[in-house]
């Protein structure tokens, strides 16, 4: 499998590391069923037509998944997968050249797409409707469009926040599948799995905790789980106990609801500075000195799903579970 040049440098890194834990196969991969069953049909019936399979957008909060399907896809098919990350594409000619350099069938995975430039993003309607580049050379009177045909492809896209994605590029995927949070029991069973790749005997009582505070996520499950290691590495055990997800969640500073240091701050904010709420998130962005589209996808989504805030007309307020958590 291929990775894009465009790739972030820390996600790269990101990658390379997580890449021991994903999934090998549609079997192995946990939780969201229905997306799976969805993928597994398109898969099957692109190989069946021997076609790439259809263009489809993943969206949901960060973490849960997205890349590791898409990477199974691409396996799946027997095709080279092309990672980009939305932001690192800051001209026409990178994914101009990206899109020349597929080759039949191949997966085109692009994260974040909706932080594409506009005038980027008006590159893919040609490219995955006709598989041709519609590019403008010259400027004024003299300018001419030059059609480039490419192979047909798939493009994956990606999203935390398909809002912002625009009407024209969000009609022209088949499929729009959406990742919800894991059970404790789904994370469970990633941690127990994803521990036997990495060496590691864990007992039932630690891959409980661990699964109960990695916040629904499995990205958060695995760091959990990498960190517990160094603890067992340290202390020789030959089985990880509960004892060592402890001090490991000590040092994280994550506590036994799965808070961490900057969750339970908002939530002291909103009690200690605004009287419990409620309060707007830009008052609330320059009060912790964090950027608001942070907190609406990375602290929110799971402050919500566990009933620690609400989110009202006037703005978030705490919830009577967040203010006996506090004390």
């Amino acid at each position: 499998m291929e990775e894009n040049r465009f790739l972030d440098p820390i996600e790269r890194n990101e990658v390379t590391y997580e890449s021991r834990l994903r999934p090998d196969n549609f079997s192995e991969y946990v939780g969201q069923k229905k997306i799976i069953s969805n993928i597994e049909v398109m898969v099957e019936s692109a190989r069946i037509r021997q076609q790439p399979i259809d263009h489809f957008l993943l969206s949901g909060p960060p973490g849960l998944g997205k890349t590791s399907l898409a990477y199974l896809v691409a396996k799946e098919l027997g095709v080279n997968l092309h990672v980009v990350s939305g932001p690192a594409v800051e001209k026409k000619g990178d994914l101009a050249a990206v899109l020349t350099n597929l080759q039949p069938r191949d997966v085109l995975f692009i994260d974040e797409i909706h932080r594409l430039h506009i005038s980027i993003e008006e590159i893919l309607y040609s490219a995955m409707e006709d598989f041709r580049l519609d590019i403008l050379i010259g400027q004024g009177p003299s300018a001419r469009t030059m059609q480039i045909e490419i192979p047909p492809f798939t493009l994956i896209g990606a999203t935390t926040r398909s809002g912002l994605i625009s009407n024209p590029l969000r009609d022209r995927f088949v499929a729009h599948l959406h990742f919800d949070f894991y059970s404790s029991e789904e994370l469970a069973l990633i941690i127990k799995e994803n521990s036997k790749k990495l060496g590691l005997t864990v007992d039932e009582k630690a891959l409980h905790h661990m699964s109960k505070c990695s916040r629904g996520t499995p990205r958060i499950a695995n760091r959990i789980l990498r960190r517990v290691r160094d603890f067992a590495v340290i202390n020789k055990s030959t089985v990880i106990n509960d004892q060592d997800v402890l001090n490991s969640l000590k040092l994280m500073d994550i506590d036994e609801a799965g808070l961490d240091r900057m969750d339970r701050k908002i939530l002291s904010v909103i009690k200690d500075y605004y009287g419990g709420g409620p309060v707007g998130i830009d008052a609330l962005s320059a009060t912790l000195a964090e950027d608001r589209s942070t907190l609406e996808d990375v602290y929110e989504p799971f402050l919500l799903k566990e009933g620690f805030i609400i989110r009202t007309p006037r703005g978030r307020e705490i919830t009577q579970k967040a203010t006996e958590h506090l004390i």
